[in-house]
């Protein structure tokens, strides 16, 4: 079984989030949504979600795939969380998947992972990410490296998400039924 990592931390896009968890897990991933800090998580539009564990309590070795999402505050607190960082940098290094939509890829060149790669981001962030080749596409991949755009792009996100875990047949079939033009 896959499994995939989601960290959360306060003021997190709840689309971005919501949708991937979603996909992956109708895809037979097991995804585990770890927080910066204790208790439920309250995302940029009020909605609260209780995670699965802390960040400080994973071992990056026992994932496949980390996937941050957007937001603000959420990607600033991303951002300063160095075990965050850490686990980006560890999952890089051993040839995992690393993966961030609208401005959290702004937490992967923190991380020091994103020096010439092609990749996107939300708009809003694009003149903070300096070290890219920056693509307008709505989802980029780039190597072990997927980026997105925004809440409006989840969708396409989660599914290429799905084909690079599991293949084109499996995204196809979890396509089936949530119908996303592709």
């Amino acid at each position: 079984m896959k499994k995939v990592l989601v960290p959360l931390a306060p003021g997190f896009e709840e689309i971005e989030t919501i949708t991937v968890v979603d996909i992956l897990r109708r895809a037979g991933a097991q995804v585990v949504l770890a927080a910066t800090e204790e208790g439920p998580i309250e995302g940029s539009r009020g909605v609260c979600v209780v995670p699965d564990t802390l960040i400080d309590q994973v071992d990056d070795r026992d994932f496949d795939l980390v996937v941050l999402p957007g937001g603000q505050p959420g990607t600033a607190n991303l951002q300063k969380n160095e075990t965050v960082k850490s686990i980006i940098k560890n999952m890089h290094q051993s040839k995992k998947q690393v993966a961030a939509i609208c401005a959290a890829p702004i937490v992967l060149q923190s991380a020091g992972i994103l020096k010439n790669v092609v990749a996107t981001s939300h708009p809003s962030v694009q003149d903070q990410l300096h070290e890219i080749d920056y693509s307008e596409e709505r989802v980029v991949v780039d190597g072990r490296i997927i980026t997105s755009r925004s809440p409006g792009t989840a969708l396409e996100f989660a599914l290429k998400l799905v084909e690079i875990l599991f293949g084109r047949e499996r995204m196809d079939s979890v396509n089936s039924g949530v119908m996303a033009r592709l």
